[in-house]
């Protein structure tokens, strides 16, 4: 493994955002781990978080300029760290997120922030998609801004979970849409990092379980 991937998987432990137990996913499932970037609580935190996030950027788009878009609420935190974590590096992005509820008065609207123009490319960054349900509401969103096009989403982690049908979640958000989703790591190298600590047997086998009925095929 990667050591960036494994200093990324000590800090979300580190930081309690990486939880072993029993959960229940937005998507209805019981699992047995969660990740939650809400769980981020310090300056120090989601200043690293963002720029864990920018070097995937970097990995995968490059110097490219696109608009970072954070759905409420946990992406917001993490669209305003990234953004500060490009900017550290010479890319100054604009950035922008969603209300829950729209605003009737004041300057109105869903949005809050940059307001992206016709043909600008827009960057979802999210904290993890598990059946793909929270990238598909922040698209019905989005459809309401005319001429623009979601580029790309960056997650956390990819749990390599099925979506809909049997290829993963993940897989099936990018076909669906037309854009990549990337993740600074997946489940397989959280097990990987696990198996590195006896400790963690059974963490492991409740993961590989699991994953053993809800994993992806492709």
């Amino acid at each position: 493994m990667e050591s960036y991937k494994r200093e990324f998987i000590k800090f979300l432990e580190g930081a309690g955002v990486l939880k072993f137990g029993d959960f229940t996913a937005k998507s209805g499932r019981k699992i047995p781990y969660f990740i939650n970037a809400g769980d981020i609580k310090t300056g120090d935190q989601i200043s690293k978080l963002g720029e864990f996030y920018a070097k995937a950027y970097f990995e995968k788009i490059g110097n490219k300029r696109t608009v970072l878009y954070g759905p409420a609420y946990k992406g917001i935190p993490i669209a305003v760290s990234v953004a500060c974590a490009l900017s550290k590096e010479g890319l100054d992005v604009p950035f922008f997120f969603n209300r829950k509820e729209e605003k009737d008065h004041g300057e109105g609207g869903v949005f809050v922030g940059y307001k992206p123009t016709a043909g600008e490319e827009i960057v979802i960054v999210e904290d993890v998609i598990t059946a793909g349900t929270a990238i598909r509401e922040s698209m019905a969103i989005l459809n309401s801004l005319n001429g623009v096009k979601v580029a790309a989403v960056f997650v956390m982690v990819d749990r390599k979970e099925k979506g809909q049908g049997e290829k993963s979640a993940m897989a099936e958000v990018g076909e669906e849409f037309g854009f990549p989703v990337y993740s600074v790591v997946d489940v397989y190298d959280i097990i990987e990092y696990l198996e590195e600590d006896p400790k963690n047997r059974e963490n492991v086998e409740r993961i590989k379980k699991y994953l053993a009925v809800n994993g992806a095929k492709n």
